[in-house]
């Protein structure tokens, strides 16, 4: 296990030297959450009719999406997507160390150094200055750190699943766009789950994308009920299980087909 703390070490740290694009980032994601917030507020001056969230928790949401915006997984590791492509990644295969939890550790280290530039800065200027409000208790606070871990390990078995997806296509452009879309909208994150109709909420919420941010987000906000800690992080943890299956059996079905081109 040495050698994959290791991979994430040295990944997390090369990440964390994009100290330019973590204050474009940040201005860009303070931009487009009160571009949210305005558009939701205009929602709410607008109707009389009750609404399944109150505006403030609309307003806690949308700047927490904002947060941990980096920990979706909307993009893929686009160093190793050049491996792919060159064939570079044939040098990958030489390494003494497990190809999958190798990549899964990358993607770790993905997914975690963005946040850490940016999400602490974002959090407190909200908080000061954009209404963004602590969680609603104790124990909604310990349920969105429990969900919060979970809904990384998510993410990173469905980075993981795309980045092994790519070796399968000739560019793998096609699913790196693809898989945004359905991530930001079935997460919750261009909207919050409860404004769905209610009839495709059923469907969204046996999804796993809602364990990436409308899980921990409404339990943060004490929406969802801590009671409800065990059922919702069993369902992120069971979704992660599958993706990993599923990479893997990928993962060495491709390296028996595999053509390196390139190099």
């Amino acid at each position: 296990m040495s050698g994959y703390r290791a991979l994430i070490s040295a990944r997390f740290r090369t990440l964390l030297q994009y100290r330019s694009a973590a204050i474009a980032g940040f201005t860009t994601q303070v931009f487009f959450g009160l571009i949210f917030v305005l558009i939701f507020e205009a929602f709410f001056e607008s109707s009389s009719l009750p609404q399944p969230m109150s505006y403030p928790e609309v307003v806690t949401y949308i700047w927490l999406g904002q947060a941990f915006i980096m920990m979706l997984p909307w993009n893929v590791d686009r160093d190793l997507q050049a491996l792919i492509r060159s064939g570079g990644v044939s040098y990958e295969l030489l390494r003494p160390m497990d190809l999958y939890t190798a990549w899964f550790s990358r993607a770790v280290a993905l997914r975690t150094a963005p946040v850490a530039l940016r999400a602490f800065p974002l959090l407190l200027i909200t908080a000061l200055f954009f209404d963004l409000t602590a969680p609603e208790s104790p124990a909604a606070a310990m349920a969105f750190v429990v969900t919060m871990i979970g809904a990384i390990i998510l993410s990173c078995a469905i980075t993981n699943f795309i980045s092994i997806s790519m070796m399968w296509t000739v560019s793998g452009d096609g699913i790196a766009s693809f898989a945004p879309a359905i991530v930001m909208m079935f997460s919750g994150m261009i909207v919050p789950i409860p404004f769905f109709p209610d009839w495709i909420q059923t469907i969204i919420r046996i999804l796993p994308f809602s364990g990436l941010v409308d899980t921990p987000y409404r339990l943060y906000l004490g929406h969802l009920p801590a009671s409800d800690l065990g059922f919702l992080f069993a369902h992120q943890i069971i979704w992660s299980f599958a993706f990993i299956l599923l990479g893997r059996w990928m993962l060495n079905r491709g390296l028996r087909r595999m053509t390196v081109q390139g190099g």
